[in-house]
């Protein structure tokens, strides 16, 4: 199989589960926070590690024949099933806009969490060290996405952002 397949789920959860629950939603989740200095490499290197994520699973195999499938396969799974979870958290934030239930009580970013595993996932079913090595940029890249996030959640939700940040840790 094609690990470009690999992808066809999380698309559909990502973009179409999420339109579907909230229009804003997926308006919400394409808003990419001011961002100073280092966040804004940070943020070309996120973008072009996902562009390279998706186009490099074209020229890959899902390989069956170890135990590392399995690994994957579950790892995958899990991966789907929290970005679903997260998906439908993110599409009914609270009166103020900030996002408190679900998975949100335990993960300030779940999505971001979920997407990491669903990706590990893919690297582990196609056993590729070039893949792992993208999705290594993307993390990283992320997490100053991250902090550009909660540095505009601060700024815009004051206290009460704060108070969620004491409360919650940023991944897991």
């Amino acid at each position: 199989m094609n690990g470009f397949f690999l992808l066809i789920p999380f698309l559909l959860v990502r973009f179409g589960v999420l339109s579907l629950l909230n229009k804003n939603g997926l308006k919400r989740a394409a808003f990419f926070a001011p961002l100073i200095r280092t966040e804004k490499a940070a943020y070309w290197f996120y973008q072009i590690s996902n562009v390279l994520f998706f186009i490099y699973l074209f020229f890959l195999k899902v390989t069956t024949e170890s135990y590392w499938f399995y690994a994957g396969l579950v790892i995958y799974a899990l991966g789907i099933v929290l970005c679903l979870a997260s998906v439908f958290n993110f599409a009914n934030p609270a009166e103020n806009g900030i996002n408190v239930k679900g998975l949100y009580q335990f993960s300030r970013n779940p999505m971001y969490v979920a997407y990491f595993i669903c990706f590990l996932g893919c690297v582990l079913l196609t056993q590729s060290f070039l893949l792992f090595i993208i999705l290594l940029i993307f993390q990283i890249s992320s997490h100053w996405i991250i902090l550009s996030e909660e540095r505009w959640c601060i700024k815009e939700f004051g206290e009460e952002y704060k108070s969620y940040m004491n409360k919650v840790r940023r991944y897991i």
